[in-house]
């Protein structure tokens, strides 16, 4: 009986790559709307398409598929079929150093199926990690290549034609042998059915939601998509991120787990996405990015931007609640997420997505199972509270003459009351002298008679400070809820 070996290969250099410039070398030019979501798209489905056309080739079932997706996948091959498996590895690992310029590198490691998944795992990681950290060691003399600092054209239309522009209606994905690093849209001597969710043993599945334009033939810009946004008209871009699964995933203590548990996780993301993205209140104003492995990126209309989060976080609980109660600790569990916005419309795509995701570095470093946006890093059920203090804020802005200035008033309560009073982390700011942020507070929220309005007023400031005996608090999502107001006020 032939001896079993586990190949892993691995996506290196994907945050690079989606934010490099469009021309390659020398050049600064950022690469265009369409050129990141065509790069997305691209590194999405490498992971998917190479093990399984690995497989097709070698003439194996799919069966030895274990897992793939998120810019990694593992595989169980024969032994004595290792040399051709590793020569399609490295033909694949030259085109796609090529078609990025220089800034992805297909890595993989392979070790024989002989001891407890704890002890193979071990082998994979230290055969990987070595490529990992030396490049030009993985790359080979190709390394030191000097890449056209105009780029390819061909290479450029490849993203920001073929994948940004008919991928979302392709229902076929495809690898030929001539260009092996390629993904190719409903053709290929190999080809796979293309899913939204969970569906056919052999189908990819991956979240591929696109808004579309006024017309319809073409995705939404950046610029149509912050027209359509509440308020100010700009777009932004959200990123989440489960927290800790790779501690989780080093806990399992078979194979059969690890496979389970992986493709569990990547067709949440696949399916969930979709349909979240398709609901009335997003389709036309969200475009999914990428859907990972463990993690997401969508782009849109800022306004939509907060309840997407808020929903994909729910179900992300549910889903957890459902699948892993039998597992303990709460690694994999909980999931953190950002939203960087863009100043105007008119702003790159790419610098707003890597600002969103310094924003998410930023927030898990701050703790998990939170988010960060408008400035803020809250707990979920903090900005659930800021949710319902922004709607009492606008509804009493409504009430008022000028409901501007009322929001503006708010805004120097908050500064004054940072002047008054010291940070105490996730409780709130305390404040030294509670009269005096009372009174802002008063001054703020103005005088009136009328019942309707006073009783908004009393809520507002009940929402807005937390009192105890000896002291008063600024609750932490007030701030957030006051931006969030002000840029649903704006015309």
């Amino acid at each position: 009986m032939s001896v079993q070996v586990f190949l892993q290969g691995k996506i290196a250099g994907i945050e690079e790559f989606l934010a490099a410039p469009a021309g390659g070398g020398g050049s600064l030019r950022p690469p265009s709307e369409m050129c990141l979501l065509g790069r997305s798209r691209w590194v999405t489905l490498l992971s998917e398409i190479l093990p399984r056309a690995l497989l097709a080739e070698l003439g194996l079932a799919r069966l030895l598929l274990g897992s793939s997706g998120g810019g990694q996948f593992i595989i169980v091959l024969p032994q004595e079929m290792l040399p051709q498996a590793e020569q399609f590895m490295n033909s694949a690992a030259e085109q796609v150093w090529r078609l990025s310029g220089g800034h992805l590198r297909l890595v993989t490691a392979a070790t024989e199926n002989l001891g407890d998944w704890s002890i193979v795992r071990r082998r994979l990681a230290e055969e990987l990690a070595p490529k990992l950290a030396a490049p030009a060691a993985a790359a080979g003399l190709g390394f030191f290549q000097e890449f056209p600092a105009d780029g390819d054209p061909s290479v450029e239309s490849y993203f920001a034609q073929t994948l940004a522009l008919e991928f979302p209606a392709a229902a076929s994905a495809g690898w030929s042998p001539e260009h092996p690093g390629l993904v190719l849209l409903n053709s290929g001597n190999h080809v796979w059915p293309l899913t939204g969710g969970p569906a056919a043993p052999d189908a990819i599945s991956l979240a591929r939601h696109t808004a579309a334009s006024e017309d319809g033939h073409r995705p939404a810009t950046r610029e149509e998509l912050a027209e359509r946004a509440q308020g100010r008209k700009t777009f932004g871009v959200l990123r989440g991120d489960v927290d800790s699964l790779g501690i989780r995933l080093r806990r399992l203590q078979s194979i059969e787990e690890h496979v389970q548990l992986s493709v569990m996780y990547k067709q949440f993301f696949a399916g969930e996405l979709e349909v979240v993205c398709s609901l009335p209140e997003f389709w036309r104003k969200a475009t999914v990015l990428y859907s990972g492995g463990d993690d997401f990126a969508v782009y849109g209309s800022w306004d939509v931007l907060i309840p997407l989060a808020r929903e994909i976080q729910r179900l992300f609980h549910r889903f957890c609640e459902e699948n892993l109660k039998e597992f303990p600790g709460p690694e994999g569990k909980t999931i953190t997420m950002a939203i960087a916005l863009a100043r105007d419309p008119e702003e790159n795509l790419a610098a707003t997505f890597q600002q969103a995701g310094r924003l998410l570095n930023l927030a898990k470093s701050s703790g998990k199972d939170c988010i960060h946006v408008l400035g803020q890093t809250l707990e979920w059920r903090q900005l659930a509270a800021a949710s319902d203090l922004r709607e009492t804020m606008l509804r009493m802005a409504g009430e008022l003459e000028h409901p501007r200035r009322f929001l503006a008033d708010l805004d120097a309560f908050y500064r004054k009351a940072a002047a008054a009073g010291s940070l105490t982390g996730a409780r709130g700011r305390r404040l030294e002298k509670p009269w005096q942020v009372q009174r802002h507070l008063a001054r703020a929220l103005g005088e009136t008679r009328e019942k309707e309005l006073q009783k908004l007023k009393n809520h507002l400031t009940n929402e807005i400070l937390a009192r105890s005996t000896t002291q008063v608090r600024v609750r932490p999502g007030g701030r957030l809820a006051l931006e969030w107001a002000r840029l649903l006020a704006e015309v």
